[in-house]
């Protein structure tokens, strides 16, 4: 094995007993313990098996000889299969292919993952025509597992956006779920409830792509022992606030991040994790425990006609009875920006407008 990679999987152990479980871990835990319990899982996708950058590895290759090496299919103790290809770049024939396979094998967890999401336009016919609307047209049901990279990092209009907003459009009558998960052991719980579901729905997964890394976005291991999906994980370090940040995604680390080095008070920062089906009751649970907040904002990357923004707009007045504030890139014809100074300087903007207006301890 490359001696990188040695390295890489003798700390997977010592990551558990300091608390400090990162996403790759994360994931390969939830497919261990499914594999355990019976359940087949079959991953494919552009640059999969290694992953787009460089933090799966499910297939470790010998250096001197070429022999690959599945580490998960040689799990003790395992009761199913574990299957993972690289896909070629057609996603419409790829995810096609994938979402007959569930229809194939039912029980099994079949996920396709794109090289980054913005590239799952090109499975759009499958997309609308399937996974969107089969269970009302046909009564044919699919627990398809998309895993779309989103993230606004300054990698330009090809790069950041798995058009969110497009999957949102798609929902209605509980036809599928749609996610951003903040944690490895949100992702963890989010993959094993898919593949124990008794309806079988797809689901769209926005996955990070700095978080991959990112020392703050970790797990204990009690998370992953404990608990379950949380559709929104609230603030506790602010019960006073008197301004409620909604959020998701990897803008969550950045806001608390600002948060802490201003020394601001009184605001709490919120993470939406499940946008759909919108999770109406934990919101009202989570406004209920901040009786002080006057000040209800949403803060997303992207554009202002783009993202969760107006689905949630109109979810919150509807279902919540709340007006909330936007902060957003402006509307903009392009996911991205393909300038990276100008991508900093829009991020900048963003945590600015979010704390507007507030005083610092200092």
């Amino acid at each position: 094995m490359h001696k990188r990679l040695s390295k890489w999987l003798a700390a997977r152990p010592e990551s558990l007993d300091k608390d400090e479980v990162d996403w790759s871990f994360g994931e390969a835990l939830a497919f261990g313990t499914l594999l355990l319990e019976g359940k087949t899982i079959r991953l494919t996708g552009e640059d999969t098996r290694r992953g787009t950058f460089s933090q799966r590895h499910a297939a470790l290759v010998d250096q001197e000889t070429g022999e690959e090496y599945v580490p998960l299919q040689h799990l003790d103790g395992a009761r199913a299969k574990f299957l993972a290809y690289d896909s070629f770049l057609s996603e419409f024939a790829a995810v096609g292919f994938e979402y007959g396979y569930t229809l194939g094998d039912p029980a099994a967890l079949v996920l396709w993952e794109a090289q980054f999401g913005d590239f799952v336009n090109g499975a759009q016919v499958i997309i609308d025509q399937f996974m969107a609307a089969a269970e009302d047209k046909w009564g044919q049901t699919s627990r398809l597992v998309l895993l779309l990279p989103h993230g606004y990092e300054g990698q330009g209009p090809e790069h950041s956006s798995a058009r969110l907003e497009r999957f949102l459009e798609l929902a209605a009558e509980d036809n599928m779920q749609v996610m951003v998960p903040s944690t490895p052991a949100q992702y963890f719980h989010a993959l094993r409830r898919q593949a124990f579901m008794d309806v079988r729905k797809p689901m769209v997964v926005m996955t990070p792509k700095s978080l991959l890394r990112n020392p703050a976005a970790r797990s204990p291991a009690a998370d992953f022992e404990n608990g379950r999906f949380r559709e929104v994980i609230t603030d506790e370090n602010a019960p006073d606030a008197t301004r409620v940040i909604f959020c998701q995604g990897k803008i969550y680390y950045e806001l608390a991040e600002r948060r802490a080095e201003a020394s601001i008070p009184g605001v709490a920062i919120v993470r939406v994790e499940q946008l759909y089906p919108f999770p109406a009751d934990q919101l009202r649970e989570v406004l209920d425990s901040f009786p002080n907040a006057d000040e209800l904002y949403w803060v997303q990357e992207e554009p202002e006609n783009m993202g969760p923004w107006r689905f949630v707009q109109l979810n919150a007045q509807r279902r919540l009875g709340i007006a909330l504030r936007s902060v957003a890139r402006e509307e903009s014809a392009s996911p991205a920006t393909g300038s990276l100074r100008i991508h900093q300087r829009e991020q900048a903007a963003l945590l600015d407008a979010s704390f507007a207006g507030l005083k610092t301890d200092d």
